[in-house]
């Protein structure tokens, strides 16, 4: 792997202990512009509903105000919960959104409704779930027809077309964390995105399984895939542990069904953990990156060697903002991005894989 390699953001905007919602929306504008600024690929935001230790929860209002803030980033989504919206509603917000930033916009696509059952039931009230079955692929499968026509002539959409028509959608991923979404996307030519930062599943499987399996298809002819991980990088070791004591809390307390705001570095290391959660805390461990930008470094290079990763997108959940902007920016100055003027040397490159 040669010096500077193609780095992304994940950004979840993680509300923290005393902070707000609003605060964390803002938050994420600031990275944005930050991660523009030191040559970053693409900036994605996700899709979560009622937690209230996420603000992200329409991504495709937030795409627009990030990117109506930066200069050259691509921005999307990371990704759309397909399960929530009607295909053609998704269709028009991205094709709004690639007609006012030409070029920099990314329509990333999840399986997972982002929340628990009876929120995803209040998010699909109105588009008549069938009996909880999972209609995913019949979503993609009217999203791309909806951009690509070929619905039956007996079909009652056949004459429906997204607006604005005469825009085309930004390009395609799928995301994933099993081989599941690997094998779509590598079936419909799209670009893919593996959630290692939650995923059980073998990256490496995944990402063999994506170019194994790769056909040219309706959305695309190359094949293309992120890994996404998570780090906490700071000068040095000692103090991305201890930024990192806030990632091991989040993770205890997601084990128990508790979605509090990420807590301090401090009332994490004060928490009285119980041998089942430290056990948790060992195993999650082995999926997230800390130390200094040496350590992390050379911790994830196996990882992307072996994976054959072509982009490494971060996510970072660390309560303080400046220090989540610094990690950031050991990031990019160990991949060397540090000092681009004109975005990241490879990223047209990478904007124009998919």
């Amino acid at each position: 792997m040669s010096a500077i390699f193609p780095l992304s953001v994940l950004d979840l905007s993680y509300v923290t202990s005393g902070g707000s919602g609003s605060a964390a929306l803002h938050n994420t504008l600031d990275l944005a512009g930050l991660a523009d600024r030191l040559g970053y690929t693409r900036y994605w935001v996700a899709e979560h509903h009622n937690l209230s230790s996420i603000a992200s929860s329409a991504p495709d209002i937030m795409i627009g105000q990030i990117a109506a803030t930066t200069a050259q980033i691509r921005v999307g989504s990371g990704g759309v919960m397909l399960p929530n919206h009607a295909p053609l509603m998704v269709a028009e917000r991205f094709k709004v959104l690639e007609a006012l930033f030409p070029g920099r916009i990314d329509l990333g696509i999840g399986r997972a409704p982002g929340t628990d059952p009876v929120t995803s039931l209040a998010l699909r009230r109105r588009q008549d779930p069938r009996n909880d079955d999972d209609d995913f692929l019949d979503r993609l499968q009217e999203l791309l027809l909806l951009e690509q026509g070929g619905f039956p002539d007996s079909h009652p959409f056949r004459h429906v077309r997204a607006m604005p028509s005469d825009v085309r959608l930004p390009p395609i991923w799928l995301l994933g964390s099993s081989d599941y979404g690997a094998k779509l996307a590598a079936a419909i030519g799209a670009g893919f995105a593996f959630a290692h930062h939650f995923a059980s599943y073998d990256a490496v499987a995944a990402m063999r399984a994506y170019r194994d399996g790769f056909r040219v298809g309706p959305c695309g002819a190359v094949a293309y895939a992120i890994l996404t991980v998570a780090v906490v990088c700071a000068d040095t070791d000692a103090e991305a542990e201890r930024l990192a004591a806030t990632v091991d809390l989040n993770y205890v307390r997601r084990a128990k069904g508790e979605y509090l705001p990420l807590a301090s570095p401090e009332e994490a290391l004060g928490y009285h953990y119980s041998p089942v959660d430290r056990e948790r805390i060992r195993t999650n461990r082995a999926r997230v990156f800390v130390g200094s930008p040496d350590t992390v470094r050379h911790q994830l290079a196996a990882l992307l060697d072996a994976t054959g990763a072509d982009e490494l997108m971060i996510a970072s959940a660390i309560y303080d903002h400046a220090s989540r902007r610094h990690s950031y920016e050991l990031m990019a100055r160990a991949y060397g991005l540090i000092g681009t003027t004109d975005g990241h040397p490879n990223a047209d490159v990478a904007r124009d894989a998919i």
